[in-house]
């Protein structure tokens, strides 16, 4: 029987929200309960430079939640001296480090660990040392694969922005470019001994193809989870990806 691949929220955008606005509505921290009380397996905050949407009392706070509910904290990070000190601190289950420019929207492609070896490398070792796990988020790049190799991160987790952005604009060509590429990065990380987790612009009708790939063991999900609870509430958004992974792997949901 095929592995039940697991489910990560991300809870950012339900900070960018309330920061829309000030003030503590909509809370976070409530939003990630509500989503593990709905059958997610961790939950994922991104703490970017200029806290434009989760900030340093979220992030501790979410800590504690996922620490008395006992799931997963996955703290994404930016490779700085700042990020590292408070992952250091905070000791998550795991930090996944990613690529940050200020002006950007979102994470705009996978980090440079292949141009970026010894920072990456000490960053991974650090964390390592203090007992969090690292992930690395990498486009599905052969170099970039054999890099994380190199440095022995225990996690990659794959940029899936391309592939879904190719599928929602119509360019199927693109898009099976795009799955065969991640199917080859699965398969190579895997080999190497390296776990496979994937996310960005994963929607439902992009999931499928994603979850079906047998490496990958855990997908990572929030902006289009959290816009689709405005419509149809936070269970029932998780609950419909949730149905769609586990189809995708032959299972049926509990």
């Amino acid at each position: 029987m095929s592995q039940r691949i697991r489910l990560g929220l991300n809870i950012d955008h339900i900070a960018t929200v309330r920061n829309a606005r000030g003030g503590h509505s909509p809370d976070p921290v409530r939003g990630a309960r509500l989503a593990i009380a709905a059958g997610v397996d961790g939950i994922t905050a991104h703490l970017r430079e200029d806290r434009r949407h989760v900030r340093d009392g979220d992030i501790t706070a979410l800590a504690n939640l996922c620490n008395e509910l006992n799931k997963p904290l996955n703290f994404e990070m930016a490779v700085t001296e700042e990020m590292l000190s408070l992952a250091e601190n905070l000791r998550p289950h795991a930090a996944c480090l990613v690529p940050e420019r200020r002006q950007e929207r979102t994470t705009e492609g996978g980090l440079d660990v292949a141009g970026r070896v010894d920072d990456i490398g000490l960053a991974v070792a650090r964390l390592t040392k203090a007992g969090v796990r690292s992930s690395l988020f990498i486009a599905t790049d052969p170099a970039q694969v054999s890099a994380a190799e190199a440095i022995k991160a225990p996690v990659v987790e794959f940029h899936t922005g391309a592939l879904c952005d190719a599928f929602r604009e119509g360019d199927m060509a693109l898009y099976e470019k795009e799955l065969k590429a991640l199917r080859l990065a699965a398969e190579m990380a895997h080999k190497a001994g390296i776990e496979v987790h994937a996310g960005h612009g994963i929607d439902y009708d992009t999931v499928t193809a994603i979850a079906q790939i047998p490496q990958v063991k855990e997908l990572n999900i929030g902006h289009f989870l959290i816009g689709e609870a405005i419509f149809t509430g936070l269970e029932t958004s998780i609950h419909k990806m949730r149905l769609l992974m586990d189809a995708a792997r032959g299972l049926t949901s509990r």
